[in-house]
């Protein structure tokens, strides 16, 4: 007889002889198509118990007339269709159909003595027709087409269960079998397993020969108790580094995997590599979370800093508006077409910025983070990092610093810092910084050094600019800028810089009187621009060496000098002061117009009334000296009463 895992069985009361075709005595019955089964005396008494039909190339079940009292029957290797004629037999405990022609399990429902059932290799397709067969012991049905376990959930004193070579993807509904001790599932297309943590008694499991690729997808056995037997050879997971090492860790009761006995050595050496897997699990996790903080964080910054925009940009609008005295509107109101900055929102700008911001200080509103030789800065609040105490190590390693969502001018104000906390930083990254304007470049020539420049046109206009890269190295040529926005930078781009800037500063730094251009400058560069005056023209040998600052500034040349930086608040004051100009000489036309047109009228009054009062004046003179001795009189008079 065939073992169970191999689709064969032996039973406590094992078959010692069988029955030769010699001694079989088959006829036709009434019905051609059965022919039914007679024994002789003798052959009865020898196996009263028992009757082998094996290789009897048998098409059906014959008819077994007086053999109620059979308790074995094999019909292996015939070409049996069907089961029938075999409902007489209810002391019937081991019936074997191996390998025959079967398509459906049925004529079984009288047999429940029935204790072994064998029909590996067959046709059959479902399990169905068992649910009087409740004293089952075993249950082989290998080498079938079957492709769902079903209809076995109350065989509840069934031991050993073989489907293997079957077509079955998953392994479920395997509740109520509480007896099963054995599941064979070899050589199958399994790619999950459940349930199976659900049977108190199971014992050896077979997957060998399957789809399981991972862990988690029969991680359900980690939860059973009393498994001691389990193999996983020719599965996808048998070839992973980590197969031995997590299966010996999640089932720390197995004595036998893939057939070998587990040592103490394998469980001990599991038990390392799981804490190292779980150690870098936590890291990971760790890992997962700072990314995950670093990203709502990050947001966090980008929405304060629109919010921000939006501020600034309405305020501008409101400010022009007041300034060309045109009527008051709405601040999101342009050309006529009302557009909300925050179109999920219906009330006002101010008290969503209000809500918003309130909102965002309950939360981190900047990040500082070191990344290899990266410096990143997001939010103005993360220019206050600068003045930590930074390792040398650190300080050391960073080479580039990345500013986002930070106002250009601010970060101006912490260069000076950044050359002397990071003095080996040579590349500079700005991204939503407002750089709008080409002179805001000049503040970059405080800096020791520059080697690469990134001005990423996401929230810094002046990129649109078209000759903005030709102004950059022509305003910190001393540096010899090796790239900018990533792309080398040639000798042909260094000349055309100087063509096109070099006159331009030249003019503005030469025709301004020195008084002019002082007062110009920031207090930051008037010593510097001293500096420059004085040792214009003298050899490098006799340069000053008590001022390190300035002798780092002979390689920027006056010219150049004189392209100053100016903040926003210093250019905004510029701006008002001009303004005022503007009020005061208008105001001042305006008046010597106004006296202009007075006089005009009077002279035209006047030359409308001259005839007539020439014609008087005449008219008196001729009059009043008409009588020469009165007019003498009168006119010494006059001068006498004048002394």
């Amino acid at each position: 007889m065939r073992s169970v895992s191999q689709g064969t069985y032996t039973s406590n009361w094992e078959v010692k002889a069988y029955i030769s075709g010699d001694h079989i005595n088959l006829v036709s019955s009434s019905m051609p198509s059965f022919p039914i089964l007679h024994r002789s005396s003798e052959e009865k008494i020898l196996y009263s118990d028992r009757l082998t039909l094996e290789r009897q190339k048998l098409t059906v079940c014959p008819i077994i007339d007086g053999e109620e009292h059979l308790r074995l029957l094999n019909f292996q290797h015939n070409f049996i269709t069907r089961i029938q004629n075999i409902s007489n037999l209810q002391r019937l405990i081991f019936l074997d159909l191996y390998d025959n022609q079967i398509e459906e399990i049925s004529g079984l429902s009288t047999l429940r003595s029935l204790r072994v059932l064998l029909l590996g290799k067959n046709r059959i397709k479902k399990i169905s027709n068992l649910e009087n067969l409740k004293n089952l012991d075993v249950l082989d049905l290998h080498g079938n087409q079957i492709a769902e376990i079903e209809n076995v959930n109350h065989l509840c004193d069934l031991r050993v269960l073989n489907l293997a070579r079957n077509l079955l993807s998953h392994v479920d509904n395997l509740n109520g079998l509480d007896s099963l001790t054995e599941l064979n599932l070899r050589h199958n297309q399994i790619t999950f397993v459940r349930d199976v943590d659900n049977l108190p008694c199971l014992q050896r499991l077979f997957l060998s020969f399957n789809n399981i690729s991972n862990f988690e997808s029969v991680c359900c056995l980690a939860d059973s108790t009393s498994l001691s037997d389990i193999t996983f050879d020719g599965n996808p997971i048998a070839q992973e580094s980590w197969y031995k090492h997590t299966i010996l860790q999640n089932m720390m009761q197995l004595r036998q995997l893939d057939m070998k006995r587990v040592t103490e050595e394998e469980r001990r050496m599991a038990s390392v590599v799981a804490k190292k897997e779980e150690e870098k699990k936590r890291e990971s996790h760790k890992q997962s979370l700072l990314k995950e903080k670093k990203r709502l964080t990050i947001n966090n910054v980008a929405r304060k800093w629109d919010l921000q925009q939006h501020r600034i940009t309405n305020i501008a609008i409101n400010q022009d508006r007041k300034d060309s005295d045109s009527p008051s509107q709405d601040p999101c109101q342009i050309d006529g077409s009302t557009t909300s900055a925050f179109p999920e929102e219906t009330g006002s700008l101010d008290s969503v910025l209000t809500n918003t911001l309130q909102d965002l200080s309950e939360t981190d509103s900047y990040l500082v983070e070191v990344d290899g030789d990266t410096l990143s800065l997001y939010g103005s609040g993360a220019l206050e990092s600068l003045d930590r105490n930074w390792s040398v190590q650190t300080a050391g390693m960073v080479t580039t610093v990345s500013f986002t969502f930070i106002e250009f001018d601010e970060i101006v104000q912490v260069l000076p810092k950044l050359k002397m906390k990071f003095p080996n930083s040579l590349h500079l990254k700005f991204k939503e910084t407002n750089l709008v304007m080409l002179q805001q470049f000049n503040a970059l020539a405080q800096l020791r050094r520059i080697d690469q420049l990134t001005i990423d046109p996401q929230g810094n206009p002046v990129v649109n600019f078209t000759l903005w890269k030709y102004y950059v190295l022509f305003r910190l040529s001393h540096f010899s800028m090796q790239k900018i926005n990533g792309t080398e930078v040639t000798q042909n781009d260094m000349i055309m810089a100087e063509r096109l800037f070099g006159i331009l500063a030249h003019i503005s730094s030469s025709e301004l009187p020195q008084y002019r251009m002082i007062s110009i400058l920031g207090d930051a560069r008037k010593k510097q621009f001293r500096y420059l005056q004085e040792t214009k023209g003298k050899k490098p040998g006799i340069v000053n060496e008590e001022n390190n600052d300035s002798k780092r500034l002979v390689g920027e040349n006056t010219n150049r000098a004189m392209l100053n930086y100016t903040t926003r608040d210093f250019y905004n004051e510029k701006l008002e002061e001009v303004k005022e100009k503007k009020k005061f000489c208008k105001m001042y036309i305006e008046d010597l117009v106004k006296e202009a047109t007075e006089i005009n009228m009077k002279n035209e009054a006047l030359q409308k009334l001259w005839p007539q009062m020439f014609i008087e004046l005449v008219r008196d003179a001729v009059i009043e000296i008409r009588n020469k001795n009165s007019y003498m009189k009168l006119c010494l008079q006059q001068i006498t009463d004048q002394k």
